[in-house]
């Protein structure tokens, strides 16, 4: 992790060998580029009401099994920031499902081949987000996030909007003047 750790224990993050630094940027998108999908998953958010929990339910479109997990995430900056998860057996899960309160929000996710080695992942919304489709890049390094061009269905970054962010979507809805976009 490259992050001061002064500046993680003041986020929650007092132990950094269960914290994974996460560095992404998103886009607003004309289009899933149906060509280049490798694998979709539909996934359900619950964004925990007075926290900074996440509860993921991701099934792949396949029919394999899903990935169910606990998750807390604290902006670093825009673009980068802290996660751990806790992944969890599905009773479980539906416990924790059934009891916590929040919003959810619901997309598929089309994880896209990448030239260069990095993880592009789309994001189409469903339900009142429909019709909201971002591009998310997953970047290893600072350096590679700065450098990097997208692909030319992205429109316009949206990165360091925080309306653009899961948890603000699930409860705001799509942000103003989206359809002028």
């Amino acid at each position: 992790m490259d992050i001061d750790p002064k500046t993680a224990r003041a986020l929650g993050f007092p132990n950094p060998g269960y914290t994974v630094v996460e560095r992404e940027r998103r886009w607003l998108c004309r289009r899933v580029p149906k060509e280049q999908v490798v694998r979709s998953e539909r996934i359900t958010d619950l964004y925990v009401t007075g926290s900074q929990l996440r509860l993921r339910e991701a099934r792949r479109l396949d029919g394999s099994a899903a990935m169910l997990r606990l998750s807390r995430k604290a902006d670093v900056d825009a673009r980068t920031r802290l996660v751990t998860s806790i992944y969890l057996p599905e009773h479980e899960f539906v416990l924790l499902a059934a009891s916590l309160p929040g919003r959810r929000l619901t997309k598929l996710r089309h994880r896209l081949r990448s030239p260069v080695g990095l993880l592009l992942s789309v994001d189409e919304f469903l339900d009142a987000l429909q019709g909201l489709i971002l591009l998310e890049v997953d970047f290893d390094a600072a350096e590679t996030m700065a450098d990097y061009t997208p692909p030319d269905f992205a429109a316009r970054e949206v990165t360091d909007n925080p309306c653009y962010a899961g948890g603000h979507l699930a409860e705001h809805g799509l942000p103003r003047g989206l359809s002028e976009e």
